[in-house]
This record gives structure tokens, C-alpha cells and sequence, in this order.
């Protein structure tokens, strides 16, 4: 029996989480869950994540993973909140350890125990058993050193690193991202047969289209991506996409993003007064000179 794959688009974010069912087995993972975060009150509610259990358990299904792409930009993740609710493994890139050394002095926050906070680390070639069928593990960073592509049954995962062929690919000028590697990861994804389905984390609305998409074929891909279709040289795509990236601004939620994310979706721990701190660095993205001595004294 096929697998059954439910989406869930969050309008917030344009990310697109996932439910994978193995319907032999009824046997699930979640794919990339988003903690419900309005910035300007500072708010978090659980309403996406309780949707998707709710799914699973529409369908009569047991939790396994929950499985990261990648530590996120631009939302913050559900994982460790669905791990207390249901007791499944949070897993990720063994190469988050890369993403938390570069973003733990950032935050100036204590050193991280990776196995505390994920799980399980995987890496190229590992396979993870969903009942009767196995999940493939892909490496393929670039967009982030630890970003990873499940590949389940006939259909793969890419989290950020492509999105709709009219709307391209991932941006690859984060900490720790590159270009060239970006290439070279999304060149191994359509290695797959063509008829692959691909599903990507988000989708924005390039111009001339007005209803949001997540799924393609590897086969599209390679023929229409505005990107990398083939034909596109890996130092044509460097220099279009280093290009494009001096021209993007940080996403709106990077800074409470990937402190929570690098610690599983597990939130600061609440002080006497149950209340919880975020911390704001100020130009923590290095993209500023360096602030007056007279802002300070």
C-alpha cells in the first residue's frame, strides 16, 4: 500500500508542514511542524501542531518522527511540544551540531547537549523505519549545513532547498550556507527518478500565479525550475544566486526562530513568574557596523 502524505499550509509563514501515514502499517511522521508565533505580541499557541496530531489520529494512526528538514529560519518548530504530547523521536541532521555552534554564541546561550535536545542525528544513507516502509535519508545542505531530504516511498522532502519550479530555490547566504554546496545538493535530489514527486517547505507567490503549490516531480523540475533546470552550470547558479541573496532582507523571525530551533522547539525555561524570555541580540547577523560607544554610556 502507498503511503498517504496530508499537507498543511500555514498562511503565517507559507510553510507547508506534513503528516506521512505508511497505510499498511498506520505508522506516522510529521514533517517540519510550525509553533504558532505572532511577533508583535509575542504570542505562541499550538493550534497548527494539535491540527496535525489531529490528523494523525483522524487516521488511525500511531506517531513515530517527527523529522526536520533543518533548523528553521522562519518559523519557530513544534517538535519538542509534539514529543511531550505523544512520546514520538525528534529527528535531524547530525550536522545541527554545525547550525548550534555557530548560533549558541550568538545568543550567548549555554553550550547545547545535541542528544538532549533531538532525538535521533542522522546523516547520507541512513534509512529509518515507518512500519513497512523505510525513510532514505539525503545530506543536502547548503541552504544550512545540517538541511537534510527524506525520501519516502516515491516522494521526497526537501525542506527549503527547492521550492516551486517558477519560484526557484533556496537562499544559501545564511551562516553557514553556500552556493556552490546548494547546487550540489539539489543536483543529487534530481539524480531521482523523474517521476519523484517532491514536496517543498514553503511556497510564495511568484508573480502571475495566485493559488499556493507544494508539490512537484523531479521531472519538473530539471525542465522548468527558473533556477537550476538542466542546462544551468553550477557557476551560472552560484553567481545568479549570490546575486539574489545581497538584494534579500533576514527573514521577519530569524532571531526567536533558530534560538528555539536549535534546541528541538524547546522554549526558554519560565522564571519564578512562569514567564519566558527570548533574547534579541542586536545586530546579531553581523550585517551592521558596530554600534556608537555613546548608545551605551
Amino acid at each position: 500500500m502507498p503511503i498517504a502524505i496530508h499537507p498543511h499550509f500555514d498562511t503565517v509563514t507559507n510553510t507547508v508542514s506534513y503528516v506521512v501515514i505508511d497505510q499498511a502499517s498506520a505508522r506516522a511522521a510529521i514533517i517540519d511542524p510550525v509553533l504558532d508565533f505572532e511577533a508583535k505580541a509575542a504570542t505562541i499557541a499550538t493550534t497548527i501542531a494539535d491540527r496535525l496530531l489531529a490528523i494523525v489520529d483522524e487516521q488511525g494512526a500511531t506517531l513515530d518522527y517527527v523529522l526536520e528538514t533543518h533548523a528553521h529560519a522562519d518559523h519557530l518548530t513544534a517538535a519538542h511540544y509534539i514529543r511531550a504530547r505523544t512520546g514520538a523521536k525528534v529527528v535531524i541532521g547530525a550536522h545541527i551540531r554545525n547550525v548550534q555552534s555557530i548560533f549558541t554564541p550568538v545568543f550567548a546561550a549555554e553550550p547545547i547537549e545535541t542528544g538532549e535536545v533531538f532525538d535521533m542525528l542522522v546523516d547520507e544513507g541512513d534509512t529509518l523505519a515507518l512500519g513497512e516502509t523505510a525513510i532514505h535519508v539525503l545530506h543536502t545542505p547548503g541552504h544550512t549545513p545540517a538541511c537534510l531530504t527524506y525520501r519516502i516511498d516515491d516522494a521526497a522532502f526537501v525542506g527549503d532547498t527547492l521550492f516551486m519550479p517558477d519560484y526557484g530555490t533556496a537562499r544559501a547566504d545564511f551562516p553557514g550556507g553556500d552556493a556552490a554546496t546548494l547546487y550540489r545538493s539539489i543536483r543529487k535530489i534530481l539524480a531521482l527518478p523523474p517521476e519523484t514527486r517532491i514536496f517543498v517547505g514553503h511556497d510564495y507567490l511568484p508573480k502571475g500565479r495566485s493559488d499556493f503549490r507544494w508539490e512537484t516531480t523531479v521531472g519538473e523540475q530539471r525542465s522548468a525550475n527558473v533556477h537550476v533546470h538542466d542546462g544551468v552550470s553550477e557557476a551560472e547558479f552560484v553567481a545568479m544566486r549570490e546575486a539574489r541573496d545581497a538584494t534579500l532582507d533576514a527573514p521577519t523571525l530569524i532571531l526567536p526562530s533558530l534560538q528555539v530551533n536549535i534546541q528541538g522547539g524547546k522554549l526558554p525555561s519560565p522564571d519564578a513568574e512562569g514567564r519566558a524570555f527570548l533574547r534579541l541580540p542586536i545586530n546579531a547577523l553581523g550585517k551592521h557596523s558596530p554600534l556608537p560607544a555613546e548608545l551605551f554610556e
